[in-house]
């Protein structure tokens, strides 16, 4: 899987890059702001760009900023915004253009190797990758008629599909059988007025509906 790095840190973006490399991803560049990353990603065409939401040269959202335009002009590129702090404001921004190749996590998950690395698999393939204080902030902000009628334990199971969870990975996060899982997304499908199509994804419309407001 061919990445690129947004990062204005120089010791983070070696680090990524050396760390990524040893995953396995072929880092075919390691940029420091906004132009370098948009100009990398249109003459790479990666799989997955990761981005730090605050770079050069206000160090305020010229990561967010190309992350959207990235969203927009080269949408086989899937995105995954790193940031200190949870912004709802941001998260609704990148799922503007839809659940798929986005992912939003937390500085202090990249710790992780293994959760990090899957993020980034999981958004390179046209997945999503929240960090879960990022979708408990996204549950809070949404509330509609539909959404109320989810149970708690429905609420559980949508909140770990935005974070790109399988059915299997949810019945193991929750404690619960993958055939308990099933059931629940189907009534999470049913109560969202989300009706099987071969056109559509549910589960992305489903994160969607709840997400974004």
């Amino acid at each position: 899987m061919r990445v690129v790095i947004a990062e204005d840190s120089t010791l983070l973006r070696e680090g990524l890059t050396r760390l990524l490399a040893e995953a396995g991803f072929d880092v075919v560049a390691a940029v420091e702001d906004a132009p370098a990353l948009l100009t990398s990603v249109g003459a790479h065409r990666p799989d997955v760009a990761i981005v730090d939401i605050r770079m050069p040269p206000t160090h305020t959202d010229e990561g967010l900023r190309a992350a959207v335009v990235l969203r927009r002009q080269y949408p086989e590129t899937g995105v995954l915004v790193l940031s200190q702090y949870v912004r709802v404001s941001y998260a609704a921004e990148l799922l503007d253009a839809g659940a798929d190749g986005v992912g939003y996590l937390l500085k202090d998950r990249v710790s992780d190797l293994a959760e990090f690395t899957a993020a980034i698999r999981r958004v390179g393939s046209g997945g999503s990758a929240f960090d879960p204080d990022v979708v408990s902030r996204l549950l809070v902000r949404r509330r509609g008629d539909s959404e109320s009628r989810l149970t708690e334990r429905e609420r559980a199971v949508l909140a770990l599909m935005a974070e790109g969870r399988t059915n299997q990975a949810i019945a193991q996060r929750l404690f619960i059988a993958e055939r308990t899982v099933e059931k629940h997304c189907t009534s999470i499908f049913t109560k969202l007025d989300l009706s099987a199509s071969p056109h559509d994804h549910r589960r992305v419309l489903a994160v969607l509906r709840y997400l974004n407001a």
